[in-house]
């Protein structure tokens, strides 16, 4: 399921290893409304700090996108290497360099090997259509361990459109957002304030809900396009079926996020959680991110301990409002704490652990709002995996 006038590209430019596609693009047949949210990392890599700038134009009709190289960290250097891709990229189409975005995911620090990338671009133009959807999702992963594809069919008055998400991410996952490249392509037309509405809306709920590592990267990008090949008027916020894009979009954006939570490096198990009760739900969310990035809990629940004290104190400097006799906690159906006490149920609480995906949920018992908080456990492949990155 591709939206109609999208069509994608891949080459090898053996950016940092050989054998295996590391270059790709897509491109919309027509000039489309684009929105996008990055990271907010003070740190930005060369491709962030340009698209941001491109951004405020509301187009976007190409992205090329490299994985092995962050592109960050490499001075002015850094920025011509990505505005030349972009360039080039732009005469292959015949189109405006504006139009133009560019992302790059991998190492940092290192400078981008235009000599091997600059041939390559023309390949890429040249071949525009004979790579799929899955073959850009490939390529553009780093540690990784399978290409990250959602599709949503929307229903816009008598016709249907589709919105098609690819995304890469691991590691160095933690909001605001989550360490990700993110391409969302729809051919239904959304007007482009109502675009950028949509999309933070979606954001907020699914890549800032989730959590592996407790780091954050420079090059977190999430790019829409919405090119109105579909042909239906024009969705505003005002619009009939504005609810129902909304909804598809989120729906798109949070399975996404559970992809790459599921794909936490090293990780075995893929855990929700879920704190209730709460005073308002930013205090839910802060409650919920601080067990979910305590290492103690994670490592806790890799050795199937059902060590409920770590995720006490976790919530007590988490620094929201709460009180130890009112708090409730759940491993999966088992109560193993009542009013800030155990309940004596940790054998079966571990059997719980046992399984490759928890739901953990804490009722603070002070309130009616709640919030939910995707994230992993913590073990020694996630070392490997990082001390071995850049070699």
């Amino acid at each position: 399921m591709i939206p109609k006038g999208f069509l994608f590209s891949t080459a090898e430019a053996a950016i940092k290893y050989s054998r295996r596609k590391d270059l790709a693009l897509i491109y919309s047949d027509r000039e489309a409304n684009i929105a996008g949210v990055f990271t907010t990392n003070s740190v930005q890599a060369a491709p962030v700090r340009l698209d941001m700038k491109r951004i405020k134009s509301g187009k976007g009709q190409a992205i090329i996108v490299n994985s092995g190289n962050a592109n960050a960290c490499t001075g002015k250097k850094g920025m011509q290497d990505a505005t030349e891709t972009a360039e080039r990229v732009a005469h292959g189409l015949n189109i405006n360099p504006s139009l133009v975005y560019v992302c790059s995911t991998g190492v940092i620090g290192l400078p981008m090997p235009m000599e091997r990338v600059r041939p390559k671009i023309s390949e890429l133009t040249d071949n525009l259509g004979r790579s799929n959807i899955q073959d850009v999702a490939t390529a553009i992963m780093t540690t990784d361990t399978f290409p990250k594809i959602v599709y949503q069919k929307v229903k816009i008055g008598n016709k249907t459109g589709i919105i098609a998400g690819i995304c890469k991410g691991a590691g160095m996952i933690w909001p605001n957002m989550a360490t990700m490249l993110c391409f969302l392509m729809t051919d239904i037309a959304v007007e482009q304030k109502t675009l950028d509405k949509t999309l933070r809306d979606a954001v907020k709920k699914s890549f800032n809900r989730i959590s592996v590592d407790g780091d954050r990267s420079t090059n977190d990008t999430v790019l829409i396009m919405a090119n109105g090949t579909l042909g239906n008027p024009l969705i505003t916020e005002n619009s009939e079926p504005y609810n129902v894009f909304k909804t598809a979009l989120q729906e798109v954006t949070l399975n996404l996020s559970k992809l790459i939570v599921k794909d936490g490096e090293g990780a075995t198990k893929y855990i929700e959680i879920e704190v209730k009760g709460a005073r308002s739900e930013a205090e839910a969310e802060k409650a919920a991110f601080s067990v979910a990035n305590s290492n103690l809990v994670k490592t806790a629940i890799y050795g199937n301990d059902p060590n409920w004290g770590r995720i006490m104190a976790a919530l007590g400097y988490s620094g929201v409002k709460m009180k130890e006799e009112k708090v409730d906690i759940y491993f999966g159906k088992i109560q193993i704490v009542n009013k800030g006490t155990g309940t004596g149920k940790d054998e079966k609480a571990a059997e719980i652990l046992k399984g490759t995906k928890l739901r953990i949920t804490i009722n603070l018992n002070l309130g009616r709002s709640s919030a939910k908080i995707l994230t992993c456990d913590l073990t020694e492949e996630y070392i490997r995996e990082n001390i071995a990155y850049r070699t």
